[in-house]
């Protein structure tokens, strides 16, 4: 986690990009490009695993998920090996519905309960975007479950609650660079819980120019 501009997300890409994943998100079998925006970070990591080969993973990326959703579409009308029927696609990885059809944080759900599996490495960028804070401690639970299942997260993010995940390791980028940084530590919690607890002294503050 970080500020706005401190390369969070362009670190997520690269060590997406690194594993095997679409620049623009997906999965590793997803190879559609939009736009060539993407940092040559990449091509400087080394990736070393310690754990046994994830078998499966996802690349989900707010500002492109629409992209994406635009190809599970794409890949829903083919008819896989001749036999499949229209819709067999997204039944059997998206719960039978479009991403298109519907709300941004319903399709982002639908992905992490129908699309994300045991023994697998998801990257996730910025899934707050698109969530309540309700919604974003529906997807905790799903995290949850799948952790137990042997799957690694790795996440960027603003969002307090998603840091909250018992003993995730929290690396947080600075102007002194990264550092692991307990949760009460961090300044997204601090800011937030400083906000909420004096709300009225925060607003006075932040409008006493008016």
């Amino acid at each position: 986690m970080g500020e706005n501009g401190s390369g969070k997300s362009t670190l997520l890409e690269a060590l997406a990009i690194r594993c095997g994943f679409n620049a623009e998100g997906g999965s590793r079998n997803m190879n559609f490009s939009t736009n060539q925006t993407h940092s040559s970070l990449y091509r400087n990591l080394k990736v070393v695993r310690n754990v046994p080969f994830p078998h499966d993973g996802f690349f989900l990326r707010a500002e492109s998920f629409y992209n994406v959703a635009t190809e599970i579409d794409r890949l829903d009308k083919i008819e896989l090996y001749g036999q499949e029927s229209r819709h067999d696609f997204l039944e059997a990885n998206y719960g039978g519905k479009s991403m298109h059809e519907q709300s941004h944080g319903e399709s982002f759900l639908a992905l992490a309960l129908n699309r994300f599996r045991g023994k697998s490495i998801y990257f996730l960028d910025e899934p707050e975007a698109a969530l309540s804070p309700s919604r974003q401690m529906s997807l905790l639970v799903r995290i949850h479950d799948l952790v137990k299942d042997d799957c690694q997260f790795i996440i960027a993010t603003h969002s307090p609650i998603l840091i909250a995940y018992p003993n995730a390791e929290i690396v947080e980028l600075t102007d002194q660079g990264a550092q692991v940084t307990p949760y009460e530590k961090t300044e997204h919690y601090t800011l937030t819980k400083h906000f909420l607890d004096n709300t009225e002294n925060m607003l006075h503050h932040l409008f006493r120019n008016d």
